[in-house]
């Protein structure tokens, strides 16, 4: 029995007599109106029994024309479908040589990545051993102008308290002069106060006795 989709347009009951000439119309129509991709010219391979096909075709009351015609289509038609199968395939050795160029690309690749983090580990690193040695000339400057400025500012302020201590005995020296210049003051001011009170005690005695001399006398003349 041939398979329904070579069969268009027809019904799908058992073939017979009256529907053989319909077949072989309609299998001319699709052979006219399909176009199958013409190749070059090479030995074709048959994918099936072609003759066990066509004595099918023929015991089930197809003509040997009819059967022939039938059997060059339906290879045809499978040729057609094995090479647009084998288009979009590809060849073991091209694939092989793909993988091959895939490999050496990928190891060109991991080549050079190793080559640039090498690079880039060499350059990390003499950056970092140039940082290392600029930051420990930078620390040794650092603590010698921290050292050069604690010296200096010792210096000030041993010298600013030298001056201090000096204006201090300065200062000390002259309160104790004024000290001295105060306690002689008073003591020419008691000396003072006493020749005063000697002298007033000497003018109340004089006229203690001047006024007793005056009563005495006085008295005498009264008496």
């Amino acid at each position: 029995m041939l398979p329904r989709f070579l069969l268009p347009q027809l019904s799908w009951g058992k073939v017979t007599r009256t529907t053989r000439p319909r077949i072989w119309t309609a299998m001319r129509q699709g052979q006219q109106h399909r176009g199958f991709h013409v190749s070059a010219s090479r030995r074709r391979d048959h994918h099936f029994d072609t003759l066990k096909f066509v004595r099918r075709l023929q015991s089930e009351g197809f003509t040997e024309e009819q059967s022939v015609a039938m059997m060059k289509v339906l290879n045809d038609v499978i040729e057609e479908s094995i090479q647009n199968l084998t288009r979009t395939m590809v060849l073991r050795e091209e694939a092989a040589k793909a993988t091959y160029t895939q490999k050496v690309d990928f190891a060109k690749l991991r080549s050079e990545l190793l080559s640039a983090d090498s690079s880039e580990s060499n350059t990390t690193r003499s950056a970092h051993e140039r940082l290392t040695n600029d930051i420990a000339k930078l620390s040794s400057r650092l603590r010698d102008e921290i050292s050069r400025t604690q010296a200096s500012v010792r210096l000030d302020l041993n010298l600013e308290k030298g001056r201090i201590r000096e204006e201090a005995v300065g200062q000390e020296l002259k309160i104790k002069e004024t000290e001295t210049k105060i306690e002689q003051e008073v003591a020419a001011l008691r000396e003072k106060l006493e020749l005063v009170k000697f002298q007033t005690l000497q003018w109340l005695m004089g006229v203690c006795t001047g006024f007793a001399a005056l009563l005495l006398g006085a008295w005498r003349l009264l008496m």
